[in-house]
This record gives C-alpha cells, structure tokens and sequence, in this order.
C-alpha cells in the first residue's frame, strides 16, 4: 500500500532538513568511482537542494585525485596525518589519531563506549574552536550498528555537554527500518534529528530512535518550532550519505520537502 503523504503547506524547507546531507559518494556501498563521485556532486550543486550541504567527503588520502569539476566545499577525514588538506570546510579524525593543524572545523569520530573519560575532547584546544563528535551509525556488517540505547546514549551526552555533532553510514533513509540482507535495524536520519530535538528539551531520544512509525514520525517534524529545529541543527550538524537522492526521495514521500527542495 503507498503511504499517504501529509498535505502541508511548508513554504521554504523546514531548518530541520536544510543543509543536512553530506555527499560521501566515495564511501561504501556506493563507492563510486572519483570521476563519476565529482560528476554527480556537480549535477547536485547545479540542481541546489536545499536538503544537501554540497559538501564532498573524501579521505584525506585521495584529495589528490579530485580534478575540475572541483567541489566548493570539502569535507576531509584524516586517514593520512601527512596528506595536504588543502583547506577543507571541515575535517573528521578518530579519536586518539593525530589532529593536522588547520583552521577548519574539527569532528572528532568516538562510540558510546568511549564518552567516558573523554571531558578533554569536549573542549580541545584547536585552531577553530570547540570540536564536535562524529558517530557511526552503520557499516558493511551487523556489528557495525550501533544499538539504540548506544545512540540514545551518545544523543544525550552531546545535547548535555553543548557538543555539535556528524553522523555517517547507514543513514540513507528518514525512518528506521529492518536490512533484511544484513539482518539488522538501520537507523533514520528522521529519528535522529527527533531524537537530538528530545535531548535538548530533557525528553528521552531512545523511543523516538526505536520508532518505524514514518507518518508519526512526520507530524512530530512539522510541528517543531522554527527556533528549535534550528537549536536542533545546531547540535546534529550533518550526516553523511553515499546516496544524495535517496534522503531527498524519502522526504518527499513524507511530505516534508517539496519536489523542488
């Protein structure tokens, strides 16, 4: 049966979903090769969602490889402390690897596991400020998936602490739902901005980030006060997507963006 879409009028996109999507066309599953990886970036930026950063991920190891079509913004993850990163939008290293010295913003990659202990990384000493966190949300295994209760976990320590953060994998679709090829529950990008907005406002994320009730999940998007979506933003800055039309497709199914979003 086709979901009913919500009848709304939204005017200019929701700021819960304006500049949300990352392009990381590079990374896995897509994995697109780097020519046709800047090709589709370019027909993106020419099209300008709203929905997407128009920020390219790639690893700091394969900048060398980017030629014109050149993206505007680039967002590097450090494999490679060695490599020229140019001067990237922001950078993303794992926690406990060495931090290049550069004025971009700093997003340091920790599980749930690792918030113990870590109050130093909160609050570095970095070139452009305060760091935020990035969390992964998925992988090519089961294992890779964080729980529930792990993101819920992570969401609240940041909302707590004013920390900013990215997520990245697994976050293709709005609304949680069942891999049947992995045999795991993917989590939603819908539900994790909900859930941070939750945090904020000392509710608890983690029944928002159990929930596939997509038109719920929906009506509880639109009625957001403006001012709040954009606290909310403020603290989830970004995810990573290797699919840029597949969030923008999931969206409009909602109801929540318009087809010229």
């Amino acid at each position: 049966m086709r979901r009913r879409r919500l009848r709304l009028d939204l005017g200019p996109v929701n700021p819960l979903f304006a500049a949300l999507v990352d392009d990381a066309g590079l990374f896995p599953p897509t994995s697109l090769p780097m020519a046709d990886a800047l090709a589709r970036h370019e027909a993106d930026r020419a099209t300008g969602s709203e929905v997407l950063t128009h920020r390219f991920l790639c690893l700091a190891s394969r900048l060398h490889e980017i030629t014109a079509p050149r993206p505007g913004k680039i967002g590097v993850i450090v494999d490679d402390p060695l490599a020229d990163l140019g001067d990237p939008d922001f950078i993303e290293v794992r926690l406990g690897k060495p931090v290049p010295r550069t004025g971009a913003r700093l997003f340091v990659e920790v599980t749930a596991d690792e918030l113990d202990g870590i109050d130093a990384v909160a609050h570095p000493h970095h070139d452009h400020g305060q760091a935020g966190f990035k969390i992964r949300c998925g992988g090519p295994t089961r294992e890779a998936f964080p729980s529930p209760e792990e993101v819920a976990r992570f969401i609240t320590f940041c909302a707590r602490n004013g920390i900013p953060f990215k997520a990245t994998a697994g976050l293709h679709h709005a609304v949680r739902h069942y891999d049947t090829t992995l045999g795991v529950w993917r989590h939603g990008f819908l539900n994790l901005l909900l859930a941070t907005h939750a945090a904020l406002h000392g509710g608890d994320p983690l029944p928002i980030l159990e929930s596939v009730d997509a038109d719920g999940l929906a009506r509880a998007a639109v009625a957001v006060p403006r001012e709040e979506a954009l606290k909310t933003r403020e603290t989830l800055v970004s995810h990573g997507s290797c699919s840029t039309a597949q969030p923008l497709k999931d969206l409009r199914e909602l109801g929540l963006i318009g087809e010229d979003a």
